[in-house]
């Protein structure tokens, strides 16, 4: 009978710090070495084992009947497929990969990028023919560099007109040209008779590898005699936790009295990240900020995640102390930036502007293929990882994120006609924040179109929270 790999405690598992990877031709996994790394790391901590037959532990009869398994499977992707459960509704999240050093490389922020992101609509009476505009453009990156900015449209890509389904497609090429064009509205807020006219100008694009820095803008803007901090934040990355410190020193010298935290593109990332952020904004420290559900093998093992007075290395948190925040977030926040309104949800008051995020609460780890599935050990044969779900976070209040999305205190849509520039007070988003810190009313309502997808949609693993 297979039982489960060398039991180690999960807190453990979770808290290594992990070392660099050395290269060793010497030793080269076969793949079923590799698969059988694979069924025993999800065997061990997969959030979904009780749902998944093929990881009971009594699965198999014999050393020999287990092999057979194994060999069923082609490739260790199609064994984790296999393992996963319900890809479609329930965990649609979990993966694995051929090249942990690439995975550890985006998790602290660096990737192939234009330094683009775009948001996609339909075109006015289609439901296949789409439209793109620009969101957002990373400074001193390849977009920026040939003047792309936030709100220009485009209809084409390298001269093919745009649809649902050939988007991956052509925004998968190194290189590309974006056709620029016009939006009607034609001076109504009614949808049905707007149109796109072709432009003729046209921006071309090439990926190069890329550090993004999450922390994109911060400002301090006075209203009603009181100073307001904005900051708009892309990603929990810890590698950044101290410049994150060193802006909340500026919020703290300025003795900011509200605080909108713009996450309306921030797709999820470090838990820990959260967690000292969290920390920043209300001065609480030593209660519980977020708490860890795992599968019934290491129930026992459940984690919290606390609010906390230093960061990792020791450095004082420079906090505000707030006891309200003002969060804008779209269909585009998720994981972390959820989990981080959830619990603070707990202890403050949260007022939420912008529209539902995406739900999902669950967080996953990476594991290696070693004896206690850290970095620290990992075979040098090969650079197979899997970042499987293996908690549920709640809050101090045992509450999860509903899967169907947090929902907006104030709804606002980003106007198509209307993008507004990102940080000044008249960007549609934060203008509508602005006026509930100045009047400390719910009533504003914009109405627009809502995106059907961004192009983070095609970026493998970019809604992901992650245990560090």
């Amino acid at each position: 009978m297979k039982s489960i790999f060398k039991i180690v405690l999960l807190f453990i598992v979770f808290s290594l710090t992990f070392s660099c990877f050395e290269d060793n031709d010497d030793s080269i996994s076969g793949t079923t070495d590799i698969k059988d790394f694979v069924w025993n790391a999800m065997n061990f901590a997969y959030l979904y084992k009780d749902n998944s037959p093929d990881l009971a532990d009594d699965r198999f009869a014999s050393e020999g009947d287990y092999q057979s398994f194994l060999n069923g499977y082609e490739t260790p992707e199609e064994l984790f497929e296999s393992l996963v459960y319900d890809r479609e509704t329930v965990d649609r999240f979990s993966w694995i990969t051929s090249d942990y050093i690439a995975l550890e490389q985006q998790f602290s922020g660096v990737t192939k990028t234009n330094g683009a992101e775009f948001n996609f609509y339909y075109i006015p009476g289609s439901t296949s023919d789409v439209f793109g505009i620009v969101r957002m453009v990373q400074p001193n990156s390849n977009a920026s560099t040939n003047n792309l900015v936030r709100g220009q449209i485009f209809n084409k890509i390298d001269g093919i007109s745009l649809t649902e389904d050939n988007l991956q497609t052509l925004l998968g090429s190194e290189n590309y040209t974006l056709h620029l064009a016009t939006y009607n509205n034609n001076g109504t807020e009614i949808q049905d008779d707007d149109n796109l006219t072709d432009g003729t100008e046209t921006i071309t694009l090439t990926k190069t590898i890329f550090s993004e820095n999450p922390i994109f803008k911060s400002e301090i803007f006075s209203l009603n005699n009181e100073n307001v901090g904005y900051l708009m934040y892309n990603g929990f990355v810890a590698d950044y936790d101290g410049q994150l410190n060193t802006i909340f020193a500026e919020f703290q010298a300025q003795n900011i009295q509200h605080l909108i935290l713009d996450l309306r593109y921030n797709p999820g990332g470090s838990v820990n990240s959260a967690s000292v952020l969290g920390s920043m904004i209300t001065g609480i420290s030593n209660e519980v900020f977020a708490k860890l559900q795992y599968n019934s093998d290491l129930q026992n093992n459940n984690r919290n995640y606390n609010f906390t007075s230093t960061l990792s290395e020791g450095v004082s948190i420079n906090t505000v102390g707030l006891n309200k925040v003002h969060v804008i977030t779209t269909g585009s926040s998720a994981s972390a930036s959820e989990m981080i309104i959830n619990s603070l949800r707990s202890y403050i008051d949260v007022v939420q502007i912008g529209t539902t995020t995406v739900g999902k609460s669950q967080a996953s780890v990476t594991l290696y293929d070693s004896p206690d599935y850290s970095r620290q050990g990992a075979n040098p044969g090969h650079l197979y990882a899997v970042q499987p779900l293996v908690a549920i976070t709640v809050n101090k209040d045992n509450e999860a994120v509903p899967s169907t999305g947090l929902i907006a205190t104030i709804e606002v849509k980003e106007n198509v006609s209307n993008y507004g520039v990102l940080g000044e007070v008249n960007e549609p988003l934060l203008a509508a924040a602005l006026a509930s810190v100045g009047t400390g009313r719910f009533g504003v309502n914009f109405y627009g179109i809502s995106p059907i997808l961004d192009s983070n949609s095609f970026k493998p693993h970019s809604q992901e929270m992650y245990l560090d």
